[in-house]
């Protein structure tokens, strides 16, 4: 099950669909989920496996420290899962659904975070995916982080059907350190 700001997103996102096709970026009003709005971010897509960051709300930016715009999307992913998320990507552009990223914050000198990452296609005037709408949502509380920087994302289950629940994780930690 996704978190309910997820959920919300992701229905707005199919209430603005045309059809199969995904909803036109023009007709996305972002007043409509304002209080999502810190965790919100856009992504073009400039060629294939390129997906640049045009719009970045404060969470997002905050968690990374860091101005993301013009920064790939994927160049903050941990190298091993950047192939993976830009065939996700890729995919999500030949068939118009969001995809939920059930994700690991990772930061030096503090447990990891889980986090719900979605990431739905938006149309360009021509009618071709050119970007992609995001929002970042914690599952657990961000203050664990210490407020420490995000050094890296890992991929800990993508779900790629919108209408399935992101699996559930399953960890064992000890002290914080992953051990099964």
């Amino acid at each position: 099950m996704v978190h309910p700001n997820t959920e919300r997103l992701t229905e707005y996102w199919r209430a603005h669909r045309r059809g199969d096709a995904a909803p036109r970026r023009a007709d996305v009003d972002p007043m409509a989920f304002h209080q999502l709005l810190p965790q919100v971010f856009i992504v073009g897509r400039s060629a294939e496996g390129t997906f640049p960051f045009r719009l970045a709300g404060g969470f997002v930016s905050d968690l990374h420290r860091a101005d993301l715009r013009g920064r790939c999307l994927l160049d903050l992913w941990r190298p091993a899962d950047r192939w993976q998320l830009k065939s996700t990507l890729e995919m999500a552009r030949r068939r118009p659904e969001p995809v939920v990223v059930c994700a690991d914050i990772i930061v030096d000198g503090a447990p990891s975070l889980g986090m719900e990452v979605l990431i739905a296609p938006l149309a360009g005037p021509s009618g071709d995916i050119d970007r992609f709408i995001g929002l970042y949502q914690p599952t657990a509380p961000v203050a664990r982080l210490m407020g420490l920087p995000a050094r890296m994302l890992a991929i800990a289950a993508i779900a790629r059907d919108s209408g399935e629940a992101a699996p559930s994780l399953r960890l064992a930690a000890v002290d914080g350190r992953r051990i099964a």
